[in-house]
């Protein structure tokens, strides 16, 4: 890891030309972003481009890389390639000298909000505004054995794990040249578990080992939660269709209790035996995010205000998997999505600016446009715009979207999405 240079001065500077539009504000007073994900990386350029520049923006990671993180569940294609997955990762190397933000690389160990300071694991930094924008991590949910016996795709690190661990099992069974097929375990019926498990399903291990490897047997475990729930009727009908079409086993209806060694546990007394299990079942905010002096909300994530803001903490704001957002209009909390996150950032940019020059507020209004889910095989199911798609249409939409948010995250610039 790089060396952090001091922290960020709190002295006052000369205005810059046109600072005066926001209130004098010095260039030491920067607007601090906290996570360089979806969200994090999407509302450090908005800050610049609504204040024209004129506000000082410095993004905090602990890698020097964004992780496109909405396709960690191909890990197959994780598998395949080795060493080289320049195409899950966005190099942030160049993006002071490319848009007027300086990026910090470091751990982010606390947030002091009275002093407005963030301490990192080698320095402190200082804000004049600050955005929390960490993302999540796994949740386990006190499952005994849950983390030490099974693998997870939320983050970069992890998922390469877990191909690896795939490609060294398919790789065995073959070299052992057993007439049974290895039996996968994935836990979480929701888009993830769901779309890991026909990723698992359809995938061509012989040419991503080299070895005539067997197919392997999936079992998608939904516990008690229907299959993917939350979303759309039409959806759920042609996922469930494609997923009977790539073998992949539904077990509903009833949770996991416990994981020991090659055993998942249920509630009903069955014991499903498995050579590899996946834990999909959920996210919460990160230690650091559960752990703040701030209301929390479902999953620890930080219950902010319509506008985005940090209850009693002006000029604080969160957004994405640390935000746990509520939709005035039906009550309930807006899912955890990288669509809702990237949408999201430009209210919080704008709110930024407004808090630095005694403007209203902008409240966030959440509209759903789209969701699909890959189900293997060239194959998707999905609704945008109240028009349920499925097969191979899907998958090109899916596709699509993943391609524009793959360019934007690289080139900085506004994804069109669904």
């Amino acid at each position: 890891m790089r060396s952090l240079p001091g922290p960020v001065a709190s002295q006052t500077s000369s205005a810059r030309p046109g600072w005066a539009n926001l209130g004098g504000v010095s260039t030491s007073e920067a607007a601090v972003v906290l996570g360089a994900g979806y969200a994090g990386l999407r509302v450090a350029h908005e800050i610049r481009r609504k204040s024209r520049r004129q506000i000082p923006v410095v993004l905090v990671d602990r890698h020097p890389f964004s992780v496109l993180r909405t396709e960690l569940y191909r890990v197959a294609d994780l598998a395949g390639v080795e060493r080289d997955r320049a195409e899950w990762v966005v190099p942030l190397s160049d993006i002071e000298t490319r848009k007027g933000i300086e990026f910090r690389e470091g751990e982010v160990e606390s947030v002091d909000f009275v002093a407005k300071q963030v301490g990192l694991r080698d320095g402190q930094i200082a804000f004049g505004q600050l955005v929390i924008a960490l993302g999540s991590e796994v949740a386990y949910y006190g499952v005994p054995g849950a983390k030490e016996h099974t693998y997870q795709v939320y983050r970069l690190g992890e998922a390469i794990r877990l191909a690896e661990a795939l490609k060294a099992l398919e790789s065995r069974f073959a070299y052992e040249g057993r007439p049974e097929s290895p039996h996968i375990v994935v836990v979480g019926g929701g888009s993830t578990g769901t779309e890991v498990a026909a990723d698992i399903a359809t995938a061509d291990w012989s040419k991503v080992t080299g070895t005539p490897a067997p197919r392997p047997r999936v079992t998608l475990v939904c516990g008690e939660l229907p299959l993917l729930v939350g979303f759309s009727e039409g959806l759920i009908f042609h996922a469930r269709r494609l997923l009977g079409k790539a073998k992949v086993t539904l077990n509903e209806g009833v949770n996991v209790t416990s994981v020991s060694g090659n055993e998942i546990h249920l509630r009903d007394g069955t014991v499903l035996q498995s050579d590899l299990c996946v834990w999909a079942a959920g996210i919460q905010a990160t230690a650091l995010v559960r752990g703040l002096n701030v209301p929390h909300g479902h999953g620890g994530r930080i219950a902010v205000r319509p506008t985005l803001e940090v209850p009693d903490h002006p000029g604080v704001f969160s957004l994405g998997d640390s935000a746990d957002v509520v939709d005035p209009a039906t009550g309930l909390a807006i899912p955890a999505m990288a669509q809702v996150a990237i949408r999201e950032a430009p209210i919080v940019a704008a709110n930024v600016v407004a808090r630095r020059t005694n403007q209203p507020l902008l409240p966030f209004v959440y509209r759903q446009r789209g969701s699909i889910v890959a189900v293997g095989g060239g194959q998707a199911a999905g609704e945008v715009r109240r028009i349920t798609i499925w097969g191979r249409p899907a998958a090109l939409l899916k596709a699509a979207v993943q391609q524009d948010v793959r360019i934007a995250q690289r080139q900085r610039i506004r994804p069109p999405g669904i």
